[in-house]
């Protein structure tokens, strides 16, 4: 049995706090759930402790390619009557991956044991998150697995698109950053040293050089002397920057910032308006309750601020308020959003609506990722031959300068 401290409201709407023991977070949120309560947050007590301490030991990651293909077969197996755990098994034996191999082999004897699907997987966190266990148990449920997990896979197939889409995005600025880096660093190291020591050869110690030449000779002789030091320094910038975007305060702080930022904020409200709508239409779709599909959707958002409002969102629904409504006053959502919503929940058909939704906003990141892609580009081509200007500037100024003191 595991312990899992749990944030909970009652039928009251009052906030509760308190642990809970279970043998994973699935069964804890069953327990709670037959408790009468609403569960906000559910986290393992173990995380905090030093057994949650990692030194890259542990387990391989299971790819999302490989979870996308072992849902797809999963789902054309159930749905031409295939037992459960023939499936599984013909997946075990024939996959690829030695990380899922490891885990349906877990999974495997779970569910021979007696345990369900959705409770099997859900003891994989790492592998299978919120939104696939709530899914499968609701399949499981209503004896639609093969629908549920066929759902499954086009939602993950769309989040794998724009995530690649966004790094595809991000590659060649990024090389040609680090381009422009080296190139710095080796002519600051290597080559303005020597063409330093050669305009003091002409024109003396006492030579006077333009303000510029000063700067980038000072620069060089800090990074060929001292420039040691910076490899610690950035190390433990880049150390202490990432502990502290895993805190409460640091992700907060960080995601209500690249909010502001005029043009990425667009991006990310567009994916997180995606996400919302992809994995929120999968959940009622396959018959999750709203108040469930609301907490799960909210920790696959992958932004704190569209969290904390889908949450609040939830405990405003429990009182009786629509959804539709709640949406558009958070300011966080387009108009189209609560619009589309509102019909859904006139129409009763809130998942097919969110699905439109969903494959718009998708369209939409597609488009402006390519846009900031084009603009990133040339952006990074004019710094690089800003950098390049400013340091043949730098000598050849010096060289104008004597040129014209020896012709005088």
């Amino acid at each position: 049995m595991a312990s899992f401290s749990y944030v909970a409201t009652n039928k009251s709407g009052d906030v509760i706090q308190g642990n809970i023991e279970a043998s994973d977070r699935p069964g804890a949120l069953s327990a709670l759930t037959k408790q009468g309560l609403s569960p906000l947050s559910i986290d393992s007590l173990e995380k905090k402790g030093l057994a949650s301490i990692s030194f890259g030991g542990g387990k391989k990651k299971v790819k999302t390619d490989d979870i996308v293909m072992f849902t797809r077969q999963m789902s054309a197996m159930v749905s031409a009557g295939v037992p459960l755990l023939r499936a599984l098994s013909s997946q075990h034996d024939h996959t690829d991956s030695p990380a899922l191999k490891a885990v349906l082999g877990d999974i495997i004897k779970d569910v021979q044991s007696g345990m369900q699907l959705a409770d099997a997987l859900g003891k994989h966190p790492a592998t299978f998150n919120d939104v696939y266990v709530n899914m499968v148990r609701a399949g499981e449920a209503g004896g639609i697995l093969d629908d549920i997990l066929r759902r499954l896979a086009i939602q993950q197939e769309k989040s794998a698109g724009i995530r690649k889409k966004i790094k595809g995005a991000m590659t060649y600025p990024l090389v040609l950053l680090v381009i422009t880096i080296v190139a710095f660093l080796v002519l600051m190291v290597f080559v303005i040293p020597q063409i330093g020591e050669m305009i003091k050869g002409f024109g003396g110690e006492d030579a006077e050089l333009p303000a510029l030449t000063q700067v980038m000779l000072s620069i060089s002789g800090f990074l060929t002397t001292k420039g040691y030091l910076l490899i610690p320094v950035l190390i433990a910038i880049v150390y202490f920057l990432r502990r502290w975007l895993n805190t409460t305060a640091g992700k907060h702080t960080f995601h209500r910032f690249v909010l502001k930022i005029p043009a990425i904020s667009s991006i990310i409200q567009k994916v997180a308006v995606a996400r919302f709508a992809r994995t929120f239409s999968a959940l009622m779709g396959s018959g999750a309750a709203v108040l469930e599909s609301l907490e799960v959707t909210s920790h696959s958002v992958g932004n704190v601020v569209y969290e904390e409002a889908l949450l609040k969102a939830a405990k405003e629904v429990e009182n009786g308020k629509n959804l539709s409504t709640i949406i558009e006053k958070t300011g966080l959502f387009p108009p189209i959003v609560s619009q589309m919503l509102a019909v859904g929940e006139e129409t009763g058909q809130t998942d097919v609506v969110l699905v439109k939704v969903a494959d718009f906003y998708e369209e939409e990141v597609d488009v402006a990722i390519d846009s900031i892609g084009s603009i990133i580009e040339p952006v990074m081509i004019v710094l690089m031959g800003g950098m390049v200007g400013l340091i043949a500037a730098s000598v050849m100024m010096p060289i104008a300068g004597l040129s014209t003191s020896i012709k005088q």
